[in-house]
């Protein structure tokens, strides 16, 4: 009996028994590969958290993407983007294969090595579980590769996107400025040359970087985050009037401040030409005093556009004040008198550059006078007493005229010198203009003789130059070179409430025309 029971009875039912669990052995070996598959996702999720969000040592593996000399921080889809998704790659690898092979030596531990049960159950129960964790392993390859592929597709996706958006915002900036008439960029009212982009300072107080160029693009698209964490706008447009940067220019032989309109509006550039002495400072103070009375009865607003010009233009104004004489100005090149002339739409920076009148005598420092190629409109300063004729044709017996206030340089020498370095450095003067100041009116004041018949009248001060001065070759030279010449006799003084005199408003109006 007990050889029946040992031979036949048990190795029976242990056989129905092994039957029957084959009949189970597919469930279970399913259960056990979708546990892997879930352990995956749920692992693969964590490292999803770890990689974009907490970013803490243990899911970094690749080097970040701002190096210790980089201004700003990368905007998440110029290069951050990809590289999370490297990390993924390179971490999402390796958390298969060390969660699969985990899980395998639990089951050889548990169910072959030391088993807590009979090996006649743990061994099959172990291969089942073995055969759970190859499906589960090979069924989370593709599950994993899709949601990598995913997420591949959105960074794509989104990367093309923000590029686009840079793109599109650049050339939106581009027209912009075009349509204020800055195709080339903004003028340096230092070195003269034009500027595609500012330089800006980063408005934090505390924090001394310099971005040489925050346009949309891999540093960010509406804002750029400094290296100090403070955030700045990237386009013209998206800066207003009180939150406008300190700009500085791109060139490596200046980097000097620029205005803080610069870009913001049209600008136009008005050389003031002329001898030593011709009275250029004299006559650039009273024109912009002149807008400013004017802008105080109503007319168009006006205010200096830095702080350079509105220190110049106090001291200016108070020599016009008390009917002073401004001093020689130094030979040394001139930063731009700027000022922003109207509002809202009309808003224009004018830039007046009184350049010394030494410069325009000798050929190799006009050549540095590189504002002079952007001028539309010029304005000649003529000193009536720098001509000899004015001289010969004085009365006896008239009051004497001061001598040491005339310019000592010929107006047709500076005349000719001028026109022939602009007509080198490109600039068409058939289509620009010329306005012709005769300077030191009030000077001759009480003299009608020295002056035309009609001080207020063009034609009359042009026929004055050629017959009275016999400045008749100078004039001609003038209607042949420029698309327009307009001639004004002119006084650069103020009354003792601060008026100009009337002779200059025409001419600022005339000048400053569109």
């Amino acid at each position: 009996m007990d050889d029946i029971l040992l031979f036949v009875i048990i190795p029976a039912a242990c056989l129905v028994l092994l039957l029957l669990y084959l009949l189970v052995a597919p469930a279970i070996a399913a259960l056990r590969g979708a546990a892997l598959v879930s352990e995956l996702l749920w692992r693969y999720c964590q490292l999803l958290n770890g990689v974009l969000r907490l970013r803490t040592p243990e899911f970094v593996t690749v080097p970040p993407y701002r190096p210790a000399d980089e201004l700003a921080h990368r905007n998440y889809f110029f290069g951050p983007a990809t590289r999370d998704l490297r990390q993924l790659v390179t971490q999402g690898r390796r958390l298969y294969v060390r969660t699969v092979t985990d899980a395998y030596r639990r089951v050889t531990a548990r169910q072959f090595t030391a088993p807590s049960v009979h090996r006649a159950a743990s061994v099959p129960y172990g291969l089942t579980l073995y055969l759970g964790l190859g499906i589960g392993a090979g069924a989370a390859v593709p599950v994993l590769g899709a949601l990598l592929g995913v997420q591949a597709l959105g960074v794509a996706l989104l990367t093309g996107g923000a590029r686009l958006t840079a793109l599109t915002l650049r050339a939106t900036d581009r027209a912009v400025m075009v349509l204020r008439g800055l195709p080339r960029g903004m003028l340096c009212p230092s070195c003269f040359e034009r500027v595609p982009y500012p330089a800006y300072d980063c408005p934090r107080g505390t924090c001394r970087r310099r971005h040489a160029d925050i346009r949309p693009g891999t540093f960010g698209l509406f804002r750029r985050r400094c290296a100090c964490g403070e955030r700045i706008p990237t386009l013209l447009m998206l800066m207003s009037r009180d939150a406008r940067l300190n700009g500085h220019c791109v060139h490596e032989h200046c980097g000097k401040p620029m205005n803080p309109d610069a870009g913001h509006m049209p600008e136009l550039v008005l050389p003031l030409v002329g001898g030593r002495a011709a009275g250029k400072t004299q006559l650039m103070a009273a024109m912009v005093k002149s807008l400013e009375t004017a802008a105080e009865n109503g007319g168009p607003a006006i205010r200096l556009a830095d702080p350079e010009s509105s220190a110049n233009q106090r001291v200016l104004n108070e020599v016009l004040e008390i009917q002073g004489h401004t001093r020689p100005t130094q030979k040394t090149l001139p930063r731009a008198h700027s000022f922003v002339l109207g509002s809202g739409r009309a808003e224009r920076l004018v830039h007046i550059f009184d350049t010394a009148g030494e410069r325009f005598v000798n050929r190799e420092e006009t050549d540095a006078l590189r504002y002079i190629r952007e001028a539309r409109t010029f304005l000649f300063v003529l000193d009536p007493m720098a001509v000899d004729a004015f001289w010969t044709r004085l009365d006896p017996a008239a009051p004497k005229v001061d001598r040491t206030l005339a310019s000592t340089v010929d107006p047709e020498d500076v005349f000719a010198r001028s026109v022939q370095t602009v007509r080198t450095m490109g600039t068409r003067l058939d289509k620009a203009r010329l306005a012709v100041a005769v300077s030191k009116r009030d000077l001759l004041s009480g003299r009608p003789a020295l002056l035309p018949d009609r001080p207020d009248d063009s034609g009359t001060t042009r026929e004055w130059l050629c017959e009275r001065l016999g400045l008749r070759n100078l004039v001609k030279t003038m209607d042949l070179e420029f698309g327009e010449v307009r001639f004004f006799c002119t006084a650069a003084v103020a009354d003792g409430e601060g008026r100009v005199d009337p002779s200059i408003r025409a001419l600022v109006e005339w000048c400053l025309r569109e």
